[in-house]
């Protein structure tokens, strides 16, 4: 993983426990930070340093020369992406990019001139949803959201749920990875993955040729409940998460379980779709 990225940040990296890794944030003329351990840091040389002034602080040319090799070398195979303002790496890690967009008739052509890159480093924890598993889906699957700010482990949740899904109940578990990082681990022997396809297509095409028994995907966007509401409404289970902090905010209530984080992956509470609290 990170292949791409130049000697002396993945020597720098190779310094750090690899697990505890979350997030690297390269900028332009900037100290390089890494979110390690949920704490956000310098990164040296040697790893981790404790001023600034000791970073790791890349050009612009070395910013756009990682995203030109995350890309294959070929930013035309991932141009779509790229629109939507991010590249996914062979390993499932999600570039983020900032820039100058550049708009045609049709809206974002592309992403000129970049000058940070947020890297999301994905991990598979395998039992880290037993929770949550055992307090909504244990004797009869439900529809659940995970709500919480970025950054508190709803892709990695999804993940083990799904795997937990398929180990325990045989279930046929479609997963929707529009950004092909929720497929980066292992969802369970009885998974079907698609990756980067709207959730949408997804979900009608999937229902209708794949006929999964739970949907899996991951950050809602208001647009994206429709679909939802047809799965629900075909009598399939839909696990997704959202980047929300309160009941009220979800759009529509189609869900079973809401089940609100705190930190990573840790539970502050579930309600059900009234917003009343259980178990």
């Amino acid at each position: 993983m990170l292949d791409y990225l130049p000697p002396r940040i993945k020597n720098a990296l190779a310094c750090l426990r690899q697990e505890a890794v979350y997030e690297l944030r390269l900028r332009a003329d900037k100290p390089t930070r890494v979110n390690y351990g949920g704490e956000f840091v310098c990164l040296g040389e040697g790893g981790i340093v404790q001023s600034a002034g000791e970073a790791i602080v890349p050009t612009r040319e070395e910013v756009e020369e990682i995203l030109f090799a995350a890309s294959g070398y070929s930013v035309y195979s991932v141009e779509n992406q790229i629109r939507k303002g991010f590249v996914t790496g062979q390993d499932g890690e999600r570039l983020g990019i900032a820039g100058s967009y550049v708009y045609d008739g049709a809206g974002v052509l592309s992403i000129h001139a970049v000058t940070s890159l947020c890297i999301r480093i994905p991990h598979a924890v395998q039992g880290c949803a037993e929770e949550i598993y055992a307090r909504c889906l244990k004797g009869k699957l439900r529809s659940l959201l995970l709500l919480s700010p970025p950054g508190e482990g709803k892709t990695t949740l999804l993940r083990d749920l799904s795997r937990l899904i398929c180990a325990r109940t045989g279930a046929n578990v479609l997963v929707s990875d529009e950004r092909g990082e929720l497929s980066a681990g292992d969802l369970g022997e009885t998974s079907d993955v698609v990756r980067f396809a709207d959730k949408l297509t997804v979900f009608t095409s999937g229902i209708r040729a794949l006929r999964p028994d739970v949907i899996v995907t991951d950050e809602l966007l208001p647009e994206d409940y429709e679909a939802v509401a047809r799965a629900v409404r075909s009598g399939i289970c839909v696990l997704a998460s959202a980047h929300l902090v309160r009941f009220e905010d979800v759009p529509q209530k189609h869900f079973s379980r809401y089940v609100f984080l705190r930190g990573l992956g840790q539970i502050d509470r579930i309600c059900d779709e009234r917003g009343r609290d259980v178990g």
